[in-house]
């Protein structure tokens, strides 16, 4: 007997277009990216500055496309990219990047140039979706002719500023919800059968295979510890069914994947996974864990740049 284990779709059919509309209509709006995001982003330190660089189709008033920028932007200097919001339920993701824009950003505006986009999918920010409204996941879509706006919107920016970044650092979490909702409904889009797997309890990171850069990446969990706790391995020894490199850290080829990690040429990435559903947890502490997570990262690449 094959057990339904979405309420769309037919069991060994991947999502037609009538899937996806019934998908669509299913979701709701639970907060809003004007008042958690855009208000926000209205007081900037006059180093930086504010800049649209696309909108939403779905509704261009509610969803501009929204970046912080160096107001004096030198190329001679490093640049560093920090993205959030890639998935719009990742909460602190978005709130992280922020944090980090109003009270750390401009203490590195000396050394390098910053662009930081802090909610990558409003809509998905809205509806606390993993997904577009296209049921197109934005963190398999940094690929050439994207079929995801809110992708190519952020790859069509890069160009502008060339791809040539330092560091890229992609704030993301992994949450309950990915095995309560998110995992099951991707299956069902596929047509396959959903296989369970356990959410890491703690904050990791994920890598670049291609490029790991070890002492980056320990030097980020070294300095998160202090904030949250970092996810043990489950009792395979692996992390999201991926081998641990080093306490915390797992690799991925993020170009080949078409992760938002991979979407510049930079030397340094990482993306980061806080775990917010944790009774050790809070939304403070999950914001606190991303913001320590990029300072860290810079830090550690800004003291190379000193030997």
């Amino acid at each position: 007997m094959t057990t339904q284990f979405y309420p769309i779709g037919t069991v060994g059919q991947a999502w037609g277009t009538v899937e996806k509309a019934q998908w669509l209509a299913s979701r709701q709006i639970q907060r809003s990216y004007h008042d958690e995001v855009i208000a926000k982003l209205t007081a900037l330190d006059d180093s930086l500055e504010l800049v649209q660089y696309g909108a939403l189709s779905q509704d261009p008033q509610r969803y501009p496309l929204l970046a912080v920028k160096s107001r004096h932007w030198d190329d001679n200097k490093p640049k560093v990219l920090i993205t959030g919001g890639v998935h719009g339920y990742e909460t602190s993701g978005v709130q992280g990047a922020i944090e980090f824009i109003l009270h750390h950003a401009p203490t590195y505006l000396q050394r390098v140039n910053l662009l930081i986009a802090p909610c990558v999918s409003p809509w998905g920010y809205e509806v606390i979706n993993r997904w577009n409204a296209k049921a197109i996941d934005p963190n398999r879509s940094f690929i050439a002719n994207s079929p995801c706006e809110e992708a190519a919107a952020l790859m069509t920016l890069l160009d502008s500023l060339g791809r040539d970044f330092l560091i890229h650092i992609d704030l993301h979490e992994t949450t309950d919800s990915d095995e309560q909702e998110f995992r099951p409904a991707l299956a069902a889009r596929d047509g396959k059968i959903y296989q369970p797997d356990t959410v890491p309890d703690g904050f990791y990171l994920v890598g670049d295979s291609e490029q790991p850069q070890d002492a980056f990446q320990q030097a980020i969990i070294a300095a998160v510890s202090q904030v949250t706790h970092i996810a043990p391995p489950d009792a395979n020894g692996l992390i999201i069914g991926e081998p641990l490199v080093q306490p915390g850290v797992i690799n991925y080829p993020v170009k080949s994947l078409g992760l938002c990690a991979g979407v510049t040429q930079c030397r340094y990435c990482t993306t980061t996974e806080v775990y917010p559903d944790s009774p050790k947890a809070s939304d403070s502490i999950c914001n606190q864990a991303q913001v320590a997570a990029i300072c860290a990262g810079l830090d550690f690449v800004l003291s190379q740049a000193n030997e």
